[in-house]
């Protein structure tokens, strides 16, 4: 990039500069997610709806709305926590607008990957949509001619040096500033504009930049603002063991992805209590049958016993869990971007720890030359071999005493000298999470933000480009993800293996391909790499249950020949490299047995599976009720609960919530006509216990009849969570 220095603008005047240099035709990208410059997109989208004789394109994904509700029972539960949550988030205008039908024709939103379901009856947003992988999307927005990105930025100033960085967005922001810098030098019109945010905590690694990647600079405090926070979902039981299969199959030593929401957390908090509560951990994985049935997979892919080497992070997005995990002393790998180093730590010949022969073996591993140059000293330097305190003068390492020692290590007096005198005390600089995004609790961000400066490096952040593959850097990137476990989550999937996680088979958009295919292609590349999908087995549609394991679907995102590890609430599947009547074995196994049969007989139908094959008896008993009944008694000693880290809600929050959410189920089950004479019947008191729920919905003293038929409905929501 050349030295060009930035232009320091308020929003109205970088609204007024981008309009200056583009005309009418206005097409803008900004990052996924949390690191959207929320200011400036709603002056921009302003002055656009204002003047017809405008256009505007937006290229995002991920656009973050607070929760809404459909009902004055949900108002009630919802808006104070709203208020509580996010005061002083602002909304994204144009989603507000789209929500509403009030989005002017003169402004257009690409989505490239969206909040699960939340655009699935919205025909704009599901015409519009672009389907990519994450590593595609710099390119992709190209090919539709975006011409600006704008992100925010986290700012920080050393002995006068400012710097800045992508913080929860360096995802493709980086490549998108380097392409754009490109396209400047070859005489064409591209913007990249920067929104400081002093409520982001400032990330090292690639995303740290200097002033000059941009254009426009937002440095007015307009930007200042509280950041949008996901509070963690409730971790059901079928979550909680689904999350126990995976954590068997994580190596110690080697490398984990995993991705935001309950199956997340709960992969967390079996490796916390596989870590930390080691005994339990071992009891419940036998009582559960999981080591039983699975142990030789185990043994050779995971493993039951504590971390002592620990994991690394190779994820694209840092979630909450993995700093949980940092907590609990299980992420704590680290890894060094040098390929002679890391082979070395790899192979075992190498620790953190500085020993007097490491220069000696890394001449006889051919990791350096016998004669140090400048570049060798600065790398070995860096990477804390040689001591911090040395300078390289004209071939020679001088101390800071002024000893001089020649960069000649092949005279074995020399290397004796140089070792006994030069060498570090430890490895510096490596890292034990690489990501390229994240949002999370507010917790979460308030963790980051109190770390130290050195303690935030170990979190670097990059692009996906770097995060997400192995291309442009295969041989290092290999040796730091081994045994890499890439968990990934998927709407359904089929018999032979197939995986639908974006979308259904009439086209609509559930979220989108995101990165998902690149982690599978590189668990495939991985000599020692395996892709764990994670599947539940059923879900609930209209208040029936179905199930998620198919014979066949009309959509794939990821096909079968790319199949691996599939697990869910009720095993594992090892179907990589298995013949279809074999992976329909392993499927049929961790099927809910209420749709085993039905399965089996459209597998037989179409001849992909032996007449007279059985699904042997162990695995006929795969039902909600047993996993309950495994669980419960550790959960009567505190394990597994609903919010292993903690919830944004109260106790009573949690209630009222369980109850709207069973009042919701009730109503569009077949069953739904009982609801009107189950409200009826409830008293018009409510009893002592419930009172504390009636409190928070502001109905303890129902006066209205509207507001006596909410206290007797929000009665009947408890009745049916068992509360009363």
């Amino acid at each position: 990039m050349d030295a060009k220095r930035p232009m320091y603008l308020t929003i109205e005047q970088c609204v007024d500069h981008i309009i200056d240099v583009f005309g009418t035709d206005i097409r803008i990208g900004s990052p996924l997610g949390l690191g959207k410059p929320v200011p400036l997109l709603n002056a921009l989208y302003h002055r656009v709806k204002q003047n017809p004789q405008l256009s505007l394109t937006i290229f995002t994904a991920l656009s973050l709305e607070k929760p809404s509700w459909n009902s004055e029972l949900e108002r009630r539960f919802l808006e104070p926590f709203v208020n509580r949550v996010y005061a002083g988030v602002p909304d994204l205008d144009y989603m507000t607008d789209l929500r509403n039908g009030g989005l002017p024709p003169n402004v257009r939103i690409h989505e490239i990957f969206c909040k699960a379901g939340s655009y699935s009856k919205n025909p704009e947003m599901q015409q519009n949509y672009i389907s990519s992988n994450y590593t595609h999307v710099v390119r992709d927005c190209a090919t539709n001619n975006n011409r600006i990105v704008a992100n925010m930025l986290a700012r920080k100033e050393t002995n006068g040096n400012l710097t800045y960085s992508l913080s929860c967005n360096a995802d493709n922001t980086i490549e998108g500033l380097q392409e754009f810098r490109k396209a400047q030098q070859e005489g064409e019109k591209r913007l990249a504009i920067g929104m400081v945010n002093s409520e982001l905590p400032f990330m090292y690694g690639d995303a740290e930049v200097a002033p000059e990647a941009y254009d426009v600079i937002i440095d007015t405090g307009e930007g200042d603002q509280p950041l949008f926070s996901t509070p963690r979902l409730p971790v059901a039981d079928p979550d909680h063991m689904l999350g126990l299969h995976v954590s068997t199959l994580i190596k110690d030593g080697g490398t984990l992805q995993i991705g935001i929401g309950a199956l997340g957390d709960a992969i967390a908090a079996s490796l916390d209590m596989r870590q930390n509560n080691n005994e339990v951990y071992r009891k419940v994985v036998q009582d559960a049958g999981i080591t039983g049935e699975y142990s030789p997979l185990i043994d050779e892919l995971g493993g039951t016993g504590t971390f002592e080497k620990g994991i690394y992070g190779s994820t694209e997005m840092l979630v909450d869990a993995f700093i949980q995990l940092y907590k609990s002393d299980v992420i704590k790998r680290r890894v060094y971007h040098h390929i002679g180093i890391q082979t070395l730590i790899n192979q075992g010949l190498l620790t953190d720890e500085i020993r007097p022969d490491t220069l000696k073996l890394m001449i006889e591993q051919e990791i350096i030359h016998p004669y140090l140059t400048r570049k060798d000293f600065d790398t070995l330097q860096y990477f804390g071999v040689l001591a911090q305190d040395l300078s390289y003068e004209k071939g020679h390492i001088v101390a800071a005493d002024g000893a001089r020692f020649s960069a000649n290590l092949d005279d074995g007096q020399n290397l004796e000298a140089v070792s006994g005198n030069c060498l570090g005390e430890r490895l510096q600089n490596g890292v034990v999470l690489t990501g390229a995004f994240f949002i999370g609790p507010r917790d979460f961000y308030d963790h980051l933000r109190k770390m130290s400066d050195k303690e935030r490096q170990l979190f670097e952040m990059t692009g996906v480009e770097v995060a997400n593959q192995l291309y442009g850097g295969e041989h290092l990137r290999a040796v730091e993800r081994k045994d890499g476990r890439f968990c990934n989550t998927g709407m359904k999937a089929t018999l032979l293996g197939h995986v639908v996680s974006d979308g259904l088979e009439d086209g609509t958009v559930v979220s989108g391909v995101g990165g998902q295919y690149n982690f599978v292609a590189m668990a495939h590349a991985l000599k020692d790499g395996r892709l764990v999908m994670m599947i539940k087995s059923t879900r609930q549609e209209k208040g029936k249950v179905l199930s998620n394991i198919v014979y066949n679907y009309g959509h794939v995102t990821i096909p079968r020949h790319l199949r691996d590890i599939v697990v869910t609430e009720y095993g594992i599947a090892d179907i990589s490299g298995k013949c279809d009547q074999d992976v329909i074995k392993e499927m049929l196994k961790v099927t809910d047995s209420r749709f085993q049969d039905e399965l089996l007989a459209e597998a037989k139908k179409y001849n992909k599976i032996p007449r007279d094959y059985q699904i042997p008896g162990q695995y006929r008993n795969n039902t909600p009720e047993r996993i309950a009944s495994v669980l419960k008694p550790y959960k009567a000693e505190g394990h597994f609960g609903p919010f292993p880290f903690g919830s944004e809600f109260d106790l009573v929050e949690m209630i009222v919530a369980q109850s709207l959410k069973m009042l919701k189920q009730k109503s569009v089950s077949d069953s739904a006509h009982e609801l009107g004479d189950m409200i009826a019947s409830m008293p018009d008191t409510p009893p002592e216990n419930a009172m504390p729920m009636m409190e928070r919905m502001n109905l303890a003293a129902a006066e209205t009849p509207e507001e006596k038929t909410m206290q007797k409905t929000l009665m009947a929501g408890m009745r049916l969570a068992g509360i009363i």
